[in-house]
């Protein structure tokens, strides 16, 4: 074989491999865009269940950590592909107005007053959500709200309304931010605050707030997730948003959310084991 001929079989033989490599590698890059809480990824949960879900598929995860209402939002546009949220109204219309298909209900916790030692408005060890809420505007003790359009925001907001509250005044104070930085305020201003119960044992050791409030059936959160439907948008990776939705709701997926704890305390508890 003339020196010209061998050149250009390697020349050819190179071009083929680029191919391959190259085929194999978007594979392996495809992407997922899930939009989920911040009170999931606070939590440290997502630190565990994406590294397992990404280790048997060819499926990169990229988490957009948001309230539930811009989750959802994201989902509307287009801009995520899977949807890992706590609001079961909101999610519903969400479904009923054909944006997402699939939903699925994942796991439980609850959410909890947290406030000061010194417990100004005096409701520790009253489980009753709605009287708690009200000796809070009573006292007009400083409440810090997310103000976020969250899931959490939302819980709050109905409580409030079921109260029959129009919280305003210099005593309620909103933060427009996620659940770990909110809970951060409230510690420095020696607060009362929701938060949900996973959020609060990944940030036990940091604040100083106690738990005031707890075990009223309105504090219960449900966690539910749900593929965006591909026919409102181009370009949605519906096949990868089953398939982790497939194995969140798996056994594997689900014994890691059973088994995850901070402190020997579980977070979450799932829903179909």
């Amino acid at each position: 074989m003339s020196k010209k001929r061998m050149t250009l079989v390697f020349v050819l033989v190179c071009l083929m491999a680029l191919v391959v490599v190259g085929y194999v590698s978007g594979v392996k890059d495809q992407r997922l865009i899930m939009a989920t809480t911040t009170s999931t990824d606070n939590s440290g949960l997502l630190d565990k269940l994406i590294p397992a879900f990404e280790k048997g598929t060819n499926i990169r995860v990229d988490i957009v950590a948001v309230g539930t209402g811009k989750a959802l939002e994201l989902g509307r546009n287009g801009d995520a592909d899977v949807l890992l949220v706590h609001a079961k109204p909101a999610e519903l219309e969400f479904i009923d107005n054909g944006y997402g298909v699939n939903r699925r209900e994942v796991m439980y916790n609850d959410f909890i007053v947290l406030g000061p030692k010194s417990d100004p408005a005096d409701i520790k060890g009253n489980s009753d959500a709605l009287a708690v809420f009200k000796k809070i505007a009573a006292a007009k003790a400083t409440f810090i709200s997310r103000g976020d359009d969250s899931g959490t925001n939302k819980k709050e907001l109905s409580i409030w309304k079921e109260a029959g509250i129009e919280p305003q005044g210099s005593w309620y104070q909103e933060t427009g931010q996620g659940m770990g930085a909110s809970l951060t305020i409230a510690n420095e201003k020696q607060a009362y605050i929701l938060a949900d119960r996973g959020t609060y044992l990944a940030y036990k050791d940091k604040i100083e707030l106690e738990i005031v409030s707890e075990g009223d059936p309105l504090f219960y959160n449900l966690y539910g997730i749900m593929a965006v439907n591909p026919e409102k948008h181009k370009g949605i990776n519906y096949e990868g948003a089953m398939e982790f939705i497939e194995f969140i709701m798996s056994k594997e997926g689900q014994e890691i959310i059973r088994d995850f704890t901070v402190s020997g305390e579980r977070l979450f508890n799932p829903l179909n084991l």
